[in-house]
């Protein structure tokens, strides 16, 4: 009885070591600084929605406080699922952190948890999801300047989206296509990306 006693203080606490390990690699993540706020219009990637496998949340705010706030709730949530190994719920929790440092403007962080999000995502068959993050990061890598990684996920996007024949993720991956094209466009002409931008609402 009293090595029964020994025994389990020190598998709670190999347990919790194990656990903990599991959360490192995210706190070893270099943060940057959030990018500078343009004052005129951008040119983005429209972030898609999910198409069947929807995030049981309350809506986020709109402001830095909601957002914070936001963020250190579904941050402990992810943990959790970690910790528990509830990996389909962590990918989902990992896709809203990221959207969420979208919104913040942090755009290191939220292509950290995208991937993080589409690695469990892929290890879960959740094609649906890891369809839905790939064109989240290529929004945040067109953001960034990173055209041509952008376009590899929108190309995996469509590939995946097709061997489904899933025509509303199709539909999406061309959205963000044409997107992309505009901000490449930005970029190189910004008075002509911003004629063509007009051209296109009206």
């Amino acid at each position: 009885m009293s090595s029964m006693k020994v025994f389990l203080p020190a598998l709670f606490c190999l347990f919790g070591f194990s656990a903990s390990a599991q959360w490192l690699p995210f706190l070893k993540h270099k943060r940057y600084p959030a990018l500078p706020e343009i004052c005129s219009a951008p040119v983005q990637i429209k972030a898609t929605a999910l198409s069947k496998s929807v995030i049981k949340r309350a809506v986020l705010g709109s402001t830095s406080y909601s957002l914070s706030l936001n963020e250190y709730t579904v941050m402990k949530t992810a943990q959790h699922q970690m910790r528990f190994r509830e990996y389909e719920n962590a990918s989902y929790s990992f896709n809203e952190l990221a959207k969420i440092y979208v919104q913040l403007n942090k755009m290191s962080e939220a292509k950290w948890f995208f991937l993080q999000s589409n690695n469990l995502s892929r290890q879960q068959n959740n094609d649906r999801l890891t369809i839905a993050n790939l064109i989240e990061l290529a929004s945040v890598k067109s953001t960034i300047g990173d055209f041509e990684l952008a376009q590899q996920d929108l190309d995996e996007a469509r590939s995946l989206a097709a061997s489904h024949n899933w025509q509303d993720d199709l539909s999406n991956v061309q959205k963000s296509v044409n997107g992309l094209q505009r901000s490449k466009l930005v970029a190189l002409k910004p008075e002509a990306g911003i004629a063509q931008t007009a051209e296109h609402n009206l």
